[in-house]
C-alpha cells in the first residue's frame, strides 16, 4: 500500500481494481489518496501553470515499482501472445516494442 497527500497545487490519480473497475480522483490540497498494494495505479500533473508537490508514503521500506510497458513489451513474451492478447496488427507491436528493445 501506498498514499499520497498533496501539499500544493493539483495532481489527478487513479487506480484500476481487480474487476478491471478504473477509479479515478482530481486532487487538491490535503487530500489524500490511498493506493492498495498491486493494483495498477497512475499519478499525473495535468496542470500547465503549477506543479504539484505530493508528499508519498509506502507500507514497507522496499515498495519497488513496475513500470507495465518495459515489463509486457521489454521482457520477452513471445509476440504471438502480444498480438493475440491486445488484438494489434504486428506492425503496431513493433512500435509499441521499439522503445524497450535492450540497445546492442
Amino acid at each position: 500500500m501506498s498514499w499520497k497527500i498533496v501539499m500544493s497545487g493539483h495532481l489527478d490519480v487513479g487506480l484500476v481494481d481487480s474487476a478491471n473497475k478504473l477509479y479515478t480522483a482530481h486532487l487538491h490540497v490535503g487530500d489524500v489518496f490511498v493506493f492498495p498494494q498491486g493494483l495498477v495505479h497512475f499519478r499525473i500533473n495535468m496542470s500547465k501553470k503549477q506543479p504539484p508537490r505530493a508528499l508519498s508514503a509506502f507500507g514497507r521500506s522496499n515498495a519497488g515499482t513496475i513500470s507495465l510497458p518495459k515489463n509486457i513489451f521489454g521482457s520477452g513474451i513471445k509476440d504471438e501472445v502480444l498480438l493475440k492478447a491486445f488484438k494489434i496488427a504486428c506492425a503496431e507491436l513493433m512500435k509499441l516494442q521499439a522503445p524497450f528493445k535492450p540497445s546492442k
